[in-house]
C-alpha cells in the first residue's frame, strides 16, 4: 500500500489514469481501474471523504421519494446496487426497516402503497424483506408516535458507514497498485505531447508531478473549479450545491427500526438509529452558494428538524439534547429544477478529448448508492483510449474485510471466541469497522492491556496505530470522526489527550 505522499519534488512517472478527488466517486473509480490492470494515481486536497462523502444520511437506498419525480431508471439502478453493496461489505452495510407513519395531509395512502409496490419490485429485491402495512395503534413501532398516527407502512433499505466505504475502496485500489495521496492538491493540469501533466502540492508545500494518459475529475463540489482552474477546460455542465444538515441526539424510542417522516413542505426526514444508543436526524435541503468548505448547520435548520420530530413523536428531543451536528453540500447535477428537493440525484459525465488528445472525464452529480456503477460507466467512457481494458470485476467481489461468511452475528461470535478475554462490546466494534481485517488489527492481543494506551470509550492505541499505518489517518478528526466515530464517546479532556498523543 502507498500510504503517504512521497518526498519533496517527487516525480511519479507515467500512469494510465490520474484521479482528482478522494470522495466516493474518485475512490470507486480508482478501485475499479486498478483492478482492471491500469496504473492509477489519486490525489485529494484534504482527507479522504472529508467533504460530502462523510456528511451524508448514511444510507444505501433506492430513493423512495425519487419515484415522485419519475426517476425510475435511477431508482432501479440504485435498488440493484443496494443488493450488490450489501453483499460486498456486510460489516459496514446492513439492512434497516423504515416505518413511515401515514400523514394524509401530505400524500394519500394509495400513492404510498403504489410507491412501495414499485420499490419492492423495480430492483429485483432478493435479500431484504418486502414492505407491509402497519396498524400503529397496535404495533410496537407505533408506541413512540402520537395518537393521531394510527396507520403506517414499513419498508427496507440499508445503513452504511459512508466514510469507511470510501476508505475500503481506496485500500482495495492501493492493494492493486494504485498510488493514493491524501492532502495533496491538484494545482495545474496541461496536455503535453499527447499526455496530461498534473502538478500537485502536498500540505507541506512539496511539489509533485505525474504524467497520465487520462485525467478524471471527481472533485464533487469543486468539479468546475478543477475543470477551469486546474485543467483550463471550459465546462458545459454544472453542479448545483444543496446543503444538507443532520443532528445527533440520544435515541428516544425502543427497537431497531428507523422512521421516515413526511413534512408539510413535502420533504421527508429520516430518523435513524445511530451508533447504538444515538439517533441521526436529517436532512435539510437548502440551495447553497457559498464556499463548500464553509458549510455549517444553522439555527433555522435545527429548528426545522426538531419541529418535524415534535409533530410525530410523544417525547421528541429538544435542542439541548443535541450531542453532535454536521452539515455537507451535495454536488447535484444541475438539471435546472426550481425545487432543490427535486434536483436529480443522477450523474452525468463530461468528456473532453479526441483520438489525438488525452481525455479529461468529469463527473457531475451521483450518490453513494450508485458509486460502483458510476465507476463502471466512467471506465466505459474511457475505454476508447484503453482498448485492452480488463472486464468489469467489482460486482461480485467483497470490499476489504467483507468476507465474513454467512452472517455478521456469526462472524462477531467467532471473533469473540478467538479473543475471549476482550470485552464483547470492543469485539463488536472491531468486527463492525474492520470485518475480517480485525484479526490483522488484533494479531496476538489477548487482553486490553495488550492494546496499549486507553484514550476513552472503545478507543485504544493499537487501533490508532493501525489507522495510521493502513488507512492514511493523520489528524485527530481522521481518527475520531471519519475512520471511526470514537469522538462521540470521548470527553473534551480525552479528545485533547488523544490530540496531544498524536
Amino acid at each position: 500500500m502507498t500510504a503517504a505522499a512521497p518526498g519533496p519534488g517527487r516525480d511519479h512517472g507515467l500512469v494510465d489514469i490520474a484521479i482528482i478527488g478522494g470522495g466516493i466517486n474518485g475512490a470507486g473509480i480508482a478501485r475499479d481501474a486498478a483492478g482492471r490492470g491500469l496504473k492509477v494515481l489519486l490525489c485529494e486536497k484534504d482527507d479522504f471523504a472529508e467533504g460530502t462523502s462523510s456528511r451524508s444520511g448514511k444510507l444505501v437506498h433506492g430513493g423512495l421519494r425519487y419515484l415522485e419525480h419519475y426517476e425510475f431508471r435511477l431508482v432501479r439502478e440504485a435498488l440493484i446496487e443496494r443488493e450488490v453493496l450489501l453483499a460486498s461489505a456486510p460489516h459496514i452495510i446492513w439492512p434497516m426497516r423504515f416505518v413511515l407513519p401515514h400523514s394524509p395531509e401530505q400524500r394519500p395512502a394509495w400513492l404510498i402503497r403504489t410507491g412501495l409496490f414499485l420499490y419492492d419490485h423495480l430492483g429485483g429485491r432478493k435479500q431484504l424483506p418486502p414492505s407491509r402495512g402497519l396498524d400503529l395503534s397496535q404495533a410496537p413501532e407505533g408506541a413512540p408516535l402520537r395518537d393521531e398516527f394510527r396507520r403506517g407502512f414499513e419498508y427496507s433499505d440499508c445503513w452504511v458507514d459512508d466514510a469507511r466505504l470510501v476508505i475500503l475502496n481506496l485500500i482495495d485500489a492501493a492493494g492493486n497498485g494504485a498510488i493514493v495521496l491524501p492532502r495533496t492538491r491538484a494545482v495545474s493540469a496541461r496536455r503535453e505531447q499527447g499526455i496530461w501533466r498534473l502538478e500537485m502540492q502536498g500540505e507541506d508545500g512539496d511539489h509533485q508531478v505525474v504524467r497520465a494518459r487520462a485525467l478524471v475529475n471527481a472533485a464533487g463540489p469543486w468539479v468546475r473549479d478543477v475543470m477551469q482552474g486546474v485543467a483550463g477546460v471550459n465546462a458545459t455542465h454544472n453542479v448545483r450545491l444543496v446543503k444538507g444538515s443532520h443532528v445527533v441526539v440520544p435515541k428516544f424510542w425502543s427497537g431497531p427500526q428507523a422512521y421516515l417522516l413526511q413534512n408539510a413542505d413535502r420533504r421527508v426526514i429520516f430518523v435513524n438509529p445511530y451508533e447504538g444508543d444515538l439517533a441521526l436526524i436529517g436532512t435539510t435541503d437548502i440551495p447553497y452558494d457559498d464556499r463548500a468548505e464553509d458549510v455549517a448547520i444553522d439555527g433555522g435548520e435545527i429548528a426545522y428538524l426538531l419541529d418535524v420530530l415534535q409533530r410525530y413523536f410523544r417525547a421528541a428531543p429538544r435542542e439541548d439534547a443535541i450531542v453532535h451536528a454536521f452539515s455537507g453540500v451535495r454536488p447535484l447535477y444541475d438539471d435546472q429544477s426550481d425545487n432543490p428537493s427535486a434536483v436529480t440525484r443522477d450523474y452525468v459525465f463530461e468528456l473532453d478529448g479526441t483520438a489525438e488528445q488525452p481525455p479529461l472525464l468529469a463527473v457531475f452529480g451521483g450518490k453513494i448508492t450508485t458509486y460502483r456503477r458510476l465507476a463502471e460507466h466512467a471506465l466505459g467512457r474511457l475505454e476508447p483510449w484503453f482498448p485492452k481494458l480488463f472486464p468489469a470485476w467489482t460486482a461480485g467481489r467483497h470490499l476489504p474485510g467483507g468476507d465474513i461468511g454467512d452472517t455478521f452475528d456469526g462472524f462477531a461470535t467467532d471473533l469473540a471466541r478467538a479473543y475471549p478475554d476482550l470485552p464483547r462490546q470492543l469485539i463488536q466494534h472491531y468486527a463492525r469497522l474492520y470485518g475480517t481485517r480485525a484479526r490483522g488489527l488484533l494479531e496476538s492481543a489477548r487482553s486490553v492491556s495488550d492494546l496499549g494506551r486507553h484514550f476513552g470509550g472503545n478507543f485504544y492505541e493499537r487501533e490508532a496505530v493501525y489507522l495510521r499505518e493502513t488507512e492514511w489517518a493523520a489528524r485527530p478528526a481522521d481518527y475520531l470522526e471519519r475512520r471511526t466515530k470514537h469522538g462521540l464517546r470521548l470527553t473534551r479532556a480525552e479528545r485533547d489527550a488523544f490530540t496531544a498523543w498524536l
